[in-house]
């Protein structure tokens, strides 16, 4: 167990400082121009799949009763990165329409980088601040997902996956057999459909119509109708294309996560739609050291649903016995997801091998692979 002394000091919080090396990366790309715009990815990626390899796993846990004055380091990474993130995009949409040496292509690649790392980083800073309890955090977290034009994750993460995290309800549990490029269009439709319902569900609760203006999707528009207009003021049209380009990647790269994170794994129906509560056992995890520095922690995703307010540093890794792990950290395993049949491959056995260890009375799954048990009520 690693003290709260010792998680407070700067050695053990700068690795995950590591993603603010995105932000010069991908600045040179788009001053050289080429192939060089296609750097972030191939970091993200590849370079820390590597790193996986070499820095092996990381087992150790802090202390999860640490007070926040020891994690001031951490709370600022996530806080930081909005203002910077914010300066890069426009910043490059403006420098893009400028510059005379990027051509239509280099301007695609290069804002294919800005939404992997706007996916990769940008995302999952706003999935830490907006299980906060600190408004202004989160309203940081909803900053970043307006840059992305994804604003309803908020309301989806919070009331739906959280509560209904393997059963039918969740559009983002990936079921059994279902591919990812099934998989996405899917969730898209879905989850904003889910995330609408669960605000309005809410108001009804208090005599008050989805119009209210208490209800947070009008908060949503107008910050992303505030930065498509921005868009446009710095580059007309292009800017506007360019903006949601990178947006959709970003979106694309979060819904691989979470299409990694519950794969198959399902809560079991105790009938008359009640569900058996959430348990370690319903996330896959991944140790792997140089992944979760990237992503503070994400892949340690059983602690946070047993624990969503839990902030990063504090998430505590699962051994086998407790919670299914990933062979590889999820930059393999969201290429993997990429190639169903690779998937499938690589997957489908570690599914079956849960099943028998957790729920050998089940026989027969059909129910679960399709999500047709009842609705949880």
């Amino acid at each position: 167990m690693i003290s709260s002394d010792t998680a407070a000091k700067v050695q053990s919080a700068l690795p995950f400082w590591i993603s603010f090396l995105l932000i010069p990366a991908v600045w040179l790309s788009a001053i050289v121009g080429g192939w060089w715009v296609l750097i972030i990815p191939v970091l993200t990626w590849y370079l820390f799949s590597a790193l996986d390899v070499v820095g092996g796993l990381n087992l150790e846990n802090v202390n999860p009763n640490t007070a926040d004055e020891h994690l001031s380091l951490y709370v600022l990474l996530t806080s930081l990165w909005v203002p910077i993130q914010f300066l890069t995009i426009f910043g490059l949409i403006y420098y893009a329409g400028q510059a005379e040496h990027l051509g239509t292509w280099e301007k695609i690649g290069l804002f294919f980088s800005v939404g992997a790392a706007t996916g990769t980083i940008g995302i999952n800073y706003s999935h830490e601040l907006m299980h906060q309890k600190n408004k202004r955090e989160r309203f940081l977290g909803d900053a970043l997902l307006a840059m992305v034009l994804y604003s309803h994750f908020r309301s989806e993460h919070l009331l739906v996956h959280h509560r209904y995290v393997g059963t039918p309800r969740d559009p983002v549990t990936a079921r059994y057999g279902e591919g990812f490029h099934r998989y996405f269009p899917r969730v898209l439709r879905q989850c904003w459909h889910s995330a609408f319902g669960a605000e309005k569900a809410m108001l009804a609760r208090k005599d008050l119509p989805w119009t209210d203006l208490s209800n947070p999707f009008f908060r949503y528009w107008a910050l992303q109708v505030g930065f498509i207009v921005l868009a446009f003021l710095l580059d007309s049209v292009a800017g506007i294309l360019l903006f949601v380009f990178q947006a959709f990647i970003a979106i694309w790269q979060l819904e691989l996560v979470n299409y990694v994170e519950h794969y198959g794994l399902t809560r079991k129906h105790l009938g008359d739609g009640k569900y058996e509560h959430v348990q370690p056992r319903h996330s896959w995890n991944a140790a792997h050291k140089a992944s979760n520095w990237l992503l503070i922690n994400l892949q340690r995703h059983s602690d946070h649903h047993y624990k969503p307010d839990r902030r990063f540093p504090l998430l505590q890794t699962y051994t086998e016995a407790d919670a299914p792990q990933l062979p590889y950290g999820y930059p393999v395993m969201t290429m993997a997801a990429m190639y169903p049949r690779l998937w499938k491959k690589i997957m489908n056995p570690r599914v079956q091998r849960w099943r028998e260890m957790y729920y050998p009375e089940i026989t027969q799954w059909r129910a679960y692979n399709k999500a047709l048990n009842p609705l949880p009520k």
